[in-house]
């Protein structure tokens, strides 16, 4: 195409039309001299004139009239395709995947209820992340957005509203001494094995919630890595080691075995909404401001 732009043969289109350089200019919201720079640039790339112009009088040239004649119908296509673009990028109508990792607790579906309320056109999908693979559906596609624990430092994706601020809770078997404590700190970390979830989760994202030291400097030991919540459940009621989890999250999960304690000295976890800045459309959007409406 030789470095053909659109705007040169838009504006060629209407000057065909008009036939005049000053109502051409109106349409295209240019000046009388941009028409003139964009033909000419036109016609370098075509390599003969497309317009013969007079202090009377505007005209197409026999090559200008066939060069309309073709193009036309060829632009009006090529402006359907961008249309039905534009209009599915804005259509809120439809399918949305949302991912969820960890506990999906009544603030949160009653968002997703909220949407599909505003939205009846919509229908939504609901899909469990894996522990180990926080944000892996959303860069492969297999979710439009997910709900995640944070930290988030993927390059491709974006990081929507932020909310669930949760005091973090250490789970662990109720066999281990410190499970008869009412409140443990981060510096009691480093008598108890930290379960971690396994790859492909960032090291970043798995040291967040698991570490290797406590805020004062103290080694906390590595426990096993695991791909689910579940399975760290399972681990934890063995005596295999310990998870630190946000509050909801703990009590969603305790039993007879596994008791779960308030932890002083470390920051909250917060979850948030995330989704592929190349796959952004009406839908995710509109997500997201629910979310944020809704969910403190």
């Amino acid at each position: 195409m030789g470095g053909l732009e659109v705007r040169e043969l838009e504006c060629f289109l209407v000057l065909a039309q008009e036939l005049h350089f000053g109502r051409t200019g109106e349409r295209l919201y240019v000046s009388q001299s941009r028409v003139s720079q964009l033909l000419s640039s036109l016609e370098r790339r075509v390599g003969a004139r497309l317009v013969s112009r007079t202090s009377r009088s505007v005209r197409l040239t026999p090559l200008g009239a066939r060069f309309r004649d073709a193009l036309g119908p060829a632009y009006g296509a090529l402006r359907e395709v961008v249309d039905d673009a534009r209009n599915a990028a804005r259509e809120v109508a439809g399918r949305l995947r949302i991912g969820f990792q960890g506990t999906a607790d009544d603030r949160l579906l009653g968002a997703v209820t909220a949407y599909q309320d505003r939205h009846p056109g919509s229908s939504v999908e609901i899909t469990e992340v894996a522990l180990s693979d926080p944000f892996g559906p959303v860069h492969r596609g297999e979710v439009d957005a997910a709900v995640v624990l944070l930290p988030v430092q993927e390059e491709e994706l974006v990081l929507g509203p932020v909310f669930s601020r949760q005091p973090q809770r250490l789970t662990i078997s109720a066999r281990h001494p410190l499970a008869a404590r009412y409140e443990v700190s981060a510096e009691d970390l480093g008598d108890v094995a930290l379960i971690s979830a396994a790859a492909p989760a960032g090291e970043y994202w798995r040291r967040a919630h698991a570490p290797l030291v406590t805020p004062g400097g103290r080694p906390i030991p590595e426990g096993p890595a695991v791909t689910t919540l579940q399975e760290g459940v399972w681990l934890i009621a063995a005596g295999r080691g310990a998870m630190l989890l946000c509050e909801p999250t703990a009590v969603y999960h305790r039993r007879a075995d596994v008791v779960d304690i308030p932890v002083t000295g470390l920051p909250e976890t917060a979850l948030g909404l995330v989704w592929h800045r190349d796959h952004e459309n009406a839908r995710i959007r509109a997500l997201s401001s629910v979310v944020a409406e809704i969910v403190p």
